[in-house]
C-alpha cells in the first residue's frame, strides 16, 4: 500500500495490539459501541443478507452479525495483523468459510470490492485522512443498511486529536487520527439515498444507522 495513512496503520495496529484486541473480545464481546451498532443493524432486519465490514478489526461485527443472521461476510482491513486475527478467529469461530478476507486500503480496493446488502464502518472514519473519498465510496456499496461508529465533532476532542498527532509525529509514526464534521459525513451519507434510521452518543463516539 502507498498511502502513508496506510503504512502508519500497519504499524500502529500492529501484531501485539491485535492480539489484545481478540482477547478482550473473547472474554467480554464486543466493545460498548460496537454491541450499540450491532443491536441497531439487527433492528432494522438483517435475515439473509450480506454484509461488507471495512476495517473490521478482529472481526467482531462479522461473527455477531452471522449469528444473527447475516448470509456471507466480506472484511477488508489495512492492518495485515488484525485481518490475520479476524481469520484465525473466524476459523475457530467455524464461519471463516463464510467471510471473504482482503487487505489493502478500501478507497483503492472499492472498484472490485462487490456491493452488499450492510455496510460497517466502526471506528474507521476517524483513521482516514480522506473522509470523502471513504463514506462516498462505501455507501455506494451498500445497498440496505449503512452502519457508523466515528468520534462526536466537539472542540475538545478535537484539541485531544490534535494531542494525539504530535505524538505520531514525534514517534515517527505517518498514522494521524481525525474528527471529520458530523454534518459533512451525514450529507454524504444522505446524498447517496438514504436516511437515517438510528443516532446514539456514547462517550467520545457516535452511533448511526442509515437505510435506503
Amino acid at each position: 500500500m502507498d498511502c502513508c495513512q496506510c503504512k502508519g496503520i500497519e504499524t500502529l495496529f500492529n501484531q501485539k495490539e491485535a492480539e489484545n484486541k481478540l482477547k478482550a473480545y473473547r472474554k467480554d464481546g464486543p466493545a460498548k459501541t460496537t454491541r450499540m451498532l450491532i443491536e441497531a443493524l439487527q433492528a432494522e432486519g438483517i435475515e439473509g443478507t450480506t454484509l461488507l465490514d471495512i476495517g473490521g478489526g478482529v472481526g467482531a461485527i462479522q461473527y455477531e452479525l452471522l449469528r444473527a443472521g447475516v448470509d456471507r461476510a466480506t472484511a477488508v482491513d489495512a492492518s495485515t495483523a488484525y485481518l490475520r486475527a479476524a481469520r484465525e478467529e473466524g476459523e475457530q469461530q467455524g464461519v471463516a468459510d463464510r467471510i471473504s478476507y482482503h487487505h489493502g486500503n478500501f478507497v483503492d480496493l472499492a472498484p472490485q470490492t462487490a456491493p452488499a446488502d450492510i455496510v460497517t464502518l466502526d471506528r474507521v472514519i476517524c483513521c482516514y485522512h480522506d473522509m470523502q473519498a471513504l463514506v462516498g465510496l462505501s455507501a455506494a456499496k451498500a445497498s440496505r443498511l449503512y452502519g457508523l461508529v466515528y468520534p462526536r465533532d466537539r472542540w475538545w476532542l478535537r484539541i485531544a486529536i490534535r494531542a494525539a498527532n504530535m505524538y505520531f509525529r514525534v514517534v515517527r509514526n505517518p498514522f494521524r487520527t481525525f474528527v471529520h464534521p458530523t454534518q459533512e459525513v451525514d450529507a454524504l451519507v444522505r446524498g447517496k439515498g438514504f436516511e437515517q434510521h438510528f443516532y446514539k452518543e456514547s462517550g467520545l463516539w457516535q452511533v448511526v444507522v442509515y437505510a435506503r
